[in-house]
């Protein structure tokens, strides 16, 4: 009995500990600083983070008509450093992708975009010089090349709303969430030619059997982590599927209680440690982060809510991380902004 005990106290030890370890955040009032005189900010759609700890947001641009009888819309792609100054700014409204979604920094610290409302992936030096695009702009990968068009989700030249990015560190290779009008990852070499793709529209038969490889709507997110697993974010069906580079499934993790219109896997990143001890995921169903042993996937804790006030989120959309730990989130729809948290432990 006594040795019953001493393992059931150990036992009890061993998780308080454990949940000690857990990361806590709070959030930074003080990022980011003001914007330049005039400027306002339109739907933020997304944010990433240099290898500088400078911080990329995309900005939509799509300010209210009262807005605009006193202010501009913010350039499409701003850079703030760690204490929160907006350090540069570019992008041609006219050129970038349309309803620009997310972001991604390379290990040359190049910034790539994509656009969800576009066809179009682009890449630009970290002075704002456009390097490369993927695809042509207003043609989309669809039967009559319209975004109203039958998808085909099989273009080589061609995408059809694109959501994310991720570049392979070793050899370049560029992997994109073919997204709002695909349902696909599709993979291009460093110089823009297709490699290979995976994944397609799954019935609602698959969508309840998670069918591995399938995706229940739109394939919201993708990133890559420092084994080089591939992590896409099944936004409507609830889950994270990680695949190897060559698209063979490895397995799903699922986010949170299910929501029927809106989902729950919007965005992911890890933690900055060399293990990737933790994985973030906008659980933008609920309005909230979760906090996910990166090796099990199991939910350790939350934080946020939805609300306007500091610290809550509204459509909470996509998540960057910096060398301290510190976590970026960026608000689309009313939200209209980036809140950062540090850890408090």
């Amino acid at each position: 009995m006594m040795q019953k005990w001493i393992f059931l106290l150990l036992t009890a030890c061993s998780y308080t500990l454990s949940a000690q370890d857990v990361p806590l955040f709070e959030v930074d009032p003080s990022f980011p600083g003001p914007l330049p005189a005039g400027w306002v900010n339109g739907q933020v759609g997304g944010v990433c983070v240099d290898s500088h700890d400078h911080v990329a947001i995309v900005d939509r641009r799509n300010i209210t008509e009262e807005e605009t009888e006193t202010s501009v819309p913010t350039p499409p792609i701003m850079v703030f450093n760690l204490e929160g100054d907006l350090i540069n700014s570019f992008g041609n409204p006219d050129l970038v992708p349309r309803g620009i979604h997310s972001c991604f920094f390379d290990t040359e610290d190049n910034v790539w975009v994509a656009g969800n409302q576009d066809s179009i992936v682009q890449k630009y030096s970290h002075a704002g010089e456009m390097l490369m695009q993927i695809g042509t702009k207003g043609s989309f990968d669809t039967a009559d090349g319209t975004r109203q068009g039958e998808a085909l989700n099989s273009g080589k030249e061609r995408l059809n709303r694109p959501s994310a990015i991720a570049v392979d560190p070793d050899n370049g290779d560029i992997f994109i969430s073919d997204g709002y009008g695909n349902r696909r990852i599709v993979v291009f070499d460093k110089n823009g030619n297709f490699l290979r793709q995976w994944g397609r529209q799954a019935t609602e038969t698959e969508i309840a059997a998670g069918t591995p490889g399938t995706f229940a709507n739109t394939v919201h997110c993708i990133a890559m982590n420092n084994s080089g697993e591939i992590y896409v974010c099944d936004r409507y069906g609830d889950r994270i599927q990680v695949f190897n580079k060559m698209g063979g499934y490895l397995r799903s993790i699922h986010i949170g209680e299910k929501t029927h219109s809106r989902g729950t896997a919007w965005f992911v990143a890890f933690s900055p440690d060399v293990e990737q001890e933790y994985l973030y995921v906008i659980n933008g169903g609920w309005e909230k982060v979760e906090i996910l042993d990166h090796a099990s996937g199991t939910s350790l804790a939350t934080f946020g809510r939805p609300g306007h006030q500091i610290g809550h989120f509204t459509h909470a959309h996509t998540v960057a991380v910096d060398s301290t730990g510190g976590i970026y989130i960026a608000e689309t729809s009313t939200g209209r902004r980036v809140q950062r948290f540090t850890r408090s432990n």
